[in-house]
């Protein structure tokens, strides 16, 4: 049958920072620089890994999607058939090797034999009810019972996003590949609290180096279950980060303009999109324009051309090159300059934000918010 092979992606880790916290060796591995898709983001990373394909094929261009037919945006969506093309491991499934996702994006009705995925119940009056997506169906109540902990949901994104959320996969991860009945011939596995780490306080501060230290811990565990069960292991990372310090509103000029238009509803400010000729879905330093008439599209990309924190603007060849020419991208899309980063917000007095702004909300609101890591923001 051969080795078997265990893929740890993380969160952030970028090879600046593994080299200036670890040097060229890492947990007794060769540390190397490999470049990222673009944009570099979560979900498309993801979706090239198991396509081997470009955002221009495989249509995943932000960690979101915005239907055209449905005027709004979609973001963390968990459904595979949002990944289009073939799988890295279709043959090698075909020849009766198994395949697993823990945690991965995008991989409910995954064409895999194990996956697990955070997949809450939220109730009709309000609140949640937490659980986890388990294929097969009783994976995630066994590792429950093994490890003697639930995997919490506020330790993966929100203000009490913590390494809770790495020690939990990290653990479970462990358990599967030393368990010779359970464990695939391939298995992708997802760690993301060093993310958190970087996004509150940036690349360069003692807390990223705190958590580069306990993914350290967390990965030798991982490493001693996985060669002792006889797999080989690749630890890679989806994305480096950069000091960022200003921020850049596309949908406020967008707005101001005529362009983007909305609605007041009790006294605050909700996005029409049926009516609006242009709308800016926002993705960290990444911003897709969706542009009602293409006849306008030449035009609103002048004008956010020419917005302080824009350092390029990408549409028709641009795209293309980029590799980033498919029909889920926007008509124009926006490169954020060195030191930037792209918020999706376009009322200007907090009195107008709508009432999912300052809370926990990455499904309603038409961009990343990175502001829901934090208590209390303004």
């Amino acid at each position: 049958m051969g080795a078997r092979l265990l893929v740890v992606e993380v969160a952030g880790l970028g090879h600046d920072l593994v080299a200036r916290e670890a040097g060229d060796t890492w947990l007794g591995l060769k540390v190397k620089r490999a470049g990222s898709v673009f944009p570099a983001l979560t979900c498309p990373f993801q979706a090239s890994f198991r396509t081997a394909a470009a955002p221009s094929s495989h249509g995943v261009v932000f960690n979101g999607v915005f239907s055209r037919r449905f005027r709004r945006a979609f973001f963390w969506d968990q459904s595979a058939a949002l990944v289009e093309g073939r799988r890295i491991w279709e043959e090698f499934r075909a020849a009766g090797r198994k395949v697993g996702m823990l945690f991965w994006q995008q991989s409910l009705g995954e064409d895999a034999d194990l996956v697990l995925s955070p997949a809450p119940i939220h109730k009709h009056h309000g609140g949640m009810i937490e659980a986890v997506y388990s294929q097969p169906p009783g994976l995630y109540d066994e590792l429950v019972q093994r490890l003697g902990r639930r995997f919490k949901l506020s330790s993966y994104w929100g203000p009490l996003a913590s390494r809770a959320s790495s020690e939990w996969i990290a653990d479970a991860t462990s358990a599967i590949v030393g368990d010779h009945e359970m464990a695939p011939d391939l298995l992708l596995t997802y760690l993301p609290h060093l993310d958190y780490a970087l996004l509150r306080h940036g690349p360069g501060s003692r807390q990223a180096s705190v958590a580069f230290a306990e993914l350290g811990g967390m990965l030798s565990r991982v490493l001693e279950a996985a060669r002792s069960a006889g797999f080989e292991v690749l630890i890679i990372g989806d994305y480096a980060f950069a000091d960022v310090r200003r921020v850049a509103f596309p949908n406020r000029l967008l707005r101001r303009e005529g362009l983007l238009a909305v609605r007041r509803v009790r006294r605050r400010l909700y996005p029409d999109f049926h009516g609006s000729r242009a709308i800016a879905i926002v993705d960290h330093e990444i911003a897709h324009v969706y542009v009602r008439e293409r006849s306008d599209a030449a035009a609103v990309a002048d004008l956010l051309g020419g917005m302080e924190g824009v350092g390029e603007v990408l549409s028709g060849e641009a795209l293309a090159a980029k590799g980033l020419d498919h029909p889920n991208a926007g008509e124009v899309v926006l490169v954020a300059d060195e030191g930037w980063w792209f918020a999706y917000p376009w009322w200007e007095r907090r009195s107008e934000e709508p009432d999912y702004a300052a809370h926990v909300d990455i499904h309603n609101k038409p961009g990343f918010d990175p502001c829901e890591l934090f208590f209390g923001w303004p």
